[in-house]
């Protein structure tokens, strides 16, 4: 079995959540597979294995998790990045666009130092909408994005593309076709 096909097998789909006519992809199932979660953070950091990186940024919730892993095998810090309200001191904060609206993601201010090299990682890329507001947050306090990964991508949806388009290279694992 392939690696790609593996890593597929460990992500569970919920039809018609969280409204019908969407297939949910569950990467839980990926996090409670040792195996699986293993070698897919060791998929993520490969191309930087060696390399400098300052931090690593990961957006609520799930790449808390998955960021977390990263910036470990890295030696890298963790930088949360956080729907509005969450954090405690004093932040910065951009606008993103959702399906049906705008919401707000913050960072404290103090988390990343200019020119410092950072890797924004989250579970999933569909419409890149909340991926491009943290690339957008990262670079508005100077960072340098060195690239964005994600487990899976849904390609149809453009939001690789969305982030290519701004100047950072994507990695992703695992593509699946619809939304």
């Amino acid at each position: 079995m392939t690696f790609e096909s593996d890593l597929k097998a460990s992500i569970r789909t919920i039809p018609d959540y969280p409204k019908p006519g969407i297939l949910f992809r569950d990467i839980t199932t990926l996090l409670g597979d040792a195996r699986a979660f293993r070698r897919a953070i060791d998929e993520l950091v490969q191309p930087w294995a060696g390399t400098k990186i300052d931090k690593v940024a990961g957006m609520e919730a799930r790449g808390f998790i998955l960021g977390g892993a990263v910036a470990h095998q890295l030696s890298a810090g963790f930088v949360p990045i956080r729907k509005k309200g969450k954090l405690p001191f004093t932040k910065v904060s951009v606008a993103y666009s959702l399906e049906y609206g705008i919401d707000e993601m913050e960072m404290h201010d103090d988390a990343i130092a200019p020119g410092e090299r950072v890797i924004l990682v989250d579970d999933l890329i569909a419409t890149g909408g909340t991926a491009e507001g943290a690339v957008k947050l990262l670079k508005q306090i100077g960072a340098d994005v060195v690239a964005a990964c994600f487990v899976i991508d849904l390609p149809e949806l453009g939001g690789a593309q969305k982030i290519r388009d701004l100047g950072v290279p994507v990695r992703t694992l695992v593509s699946f076709e619809g939304h």
